[in-house]
């Protein structure tokens, strides 16, 4: 079984390559950092398995995983990240990802590889709980995107809703408060609202 790894982190990228080539069925076919590197490496190696992270800088692994799969609808990819977000989970099992790992299960990962080499899809026991979940959050969004709201600022409504201030949604999100800010104003102003006490009630109006 041949392994492409993809993560940003090259501690990461290190330590898995040991895990996996300490098990006498699996080759690492090669190693990536970044989202552009996993859709290239893809293409020239023809990997069994593509083992991707999925928060990256510049193109995502998400946001890989569908260019290869775009190219190569057989392609069996197995996110392993630290993110359980509901977004990520939805994303990957509407792009047709083969499973979804967390990394701190680090023993799962070679027993979930051979699941998936043999055509299984793998979640982990965190991932499985959440999917019904994550499943109805994602309906939920669709319906906030008819009012022409696009992921990040389904994301800064939720949040308001979920009553984080400005500085706590930064947080969150990895964003400034002055980008949480000017993300407000735009879309207080497409929804025609005038404060977020109004921007909560179309919320559990509209999800």
């Amino acid at each position: 079984m041949r392994v492409l790894i993809i993560d940003d982190d090259r501690l990461v990228v290190a330590a898995l390559k040991t895990i996996l080539e300490a098990d006498g069925e699996i080759e690492v076919a090669g190693t990536g950092f970044s989202g552009r590197q996993a859709v290239e490496l893809y293409r020239e190696i023809k990997p069994d398995i593509l083992l991707l992270d999925i928060r990256m800088d510049g193109m995502t692994g998400i946001e890989a995983a569908e260019s290869i799969l775009k190219e190569d609808r057989e392609a069996k990819i197995l996110f392993l990240t630290t993110f359980s977000d509901d977004e990520y989970i939805v994303r990957a099992l509407q792009i047709g990802a083969k499973g979804y790992l967390l990394k701190q299960n680090y023993e799962s990962i070679i027993p979930s590889l051979k699941a998936v080499h043999l055509g299984q899809r793998v979640f982990g026991e965190e991932i499985i709980a959440k999917i019904p979940f994550s499943l109805a959050a994602g309906r939920e969004k669709e319906g906030l995107k008819s009012f022409g709201l696009n992921e990040r600022e389904i994301e800064i409504v939720t949040q308001v809703s979920n009553g984080l201030s400005n500085r706590e949604i930064a947080e969150k999100l990895y964003l400034s408060e002055g980008t949480v800010r000017n993300y407000l104003s735009v879309i207080l102003e497409k929804l025609s609202l005038r404060d977020r006490t109004q921007l909560a009630i179309f919320y559990y109006k509209h999800r």
